[in-house]
């Protein structure tokens, strides 16, 4: 699917913009339906990226095809990416970030903010020239905001987390109730991830 006939990352709520800490700057369904090139435009110069259930889903720990041609197709227009991953499995973890191509931040301890600057120091990128994509908002979405970088949530690709997870995805629905997610039915779009 080319980059044209993808919709627009810029799904926004039903509800006027949130602010706050749990707030993502945009809902995409998933990593494969965020707009390489939109990030692009919007001055992204990195992109920090969550492994378990956004990139490798939790219950095959493999990348699925449309997922690494997401990450060469960001590679390809410029961006750095970085896996950003609280998984305290070091090995497991950079074996998917040497399979991914990507420079790898382990034990990141989301949603502590001080993974995230190591990454952005690390690529030379600014907050402003950064996004964190999870399926987190406790974590992912928490952490990148309180790095100042934008932030775009996506689902969980499987439904297999750790026990603590299922209860801090049981809060998220609560955070979530009026959002709608890009590339989800009746989802919106909006104008642009700035």
């Amino acid at each position: 699917m080319s980059s044209t006939s993808k919709p627009s990352t810029t799904a926004r709520s039903r509800r006027a913009p949130r602010r706050g800490p749990f707030a993502a700057t945009r809902y995409v369904a998933s990593l494969p339906l965020v707009d390489v090139s939109e990030l692009a435009r919007a001055g992204v110069r990195l992109v920090l990226v969550d492994r378990d259930n956004t990139c490798v889903p939790r219950d095959t720990g493999h990348a699925p095809a449309e997922v690494r041609a997401w990450l060469d197709a960001a590679r390809a227009a410029g961006l750095s990416v970085c896996l950003v991953s609280n998984n305290f499995h070091t090995a497991e973890v950079a074996a998917s970030a040497a399979d991914l191509g990507c420079a790898v931040v382990d034990h990141a301890m989301k949603p502590s903010p001080f993974a995230l600057r190591r990454a952005m120091r690390a690529a030379g990128a600014r907050a402003d020239e950064t996004v964190m994509i999870g399926d987190q908002v406790f974590t992912d979405v928490l952490a990148g905001n309180l790095a100042g970088a934008r932030t775009i949530l996506v689902r969980p690709q499987s439904p297999s987390d750790l026990w603590y997870t299922h209860l801090l995805r049981a809060l998220e629905r609560l955070v979530l109730r009026d959002v709608e997610f890009l590339g989800e039915e009746g989802a919106k779009t909006g104008t642009g991830l700035t």
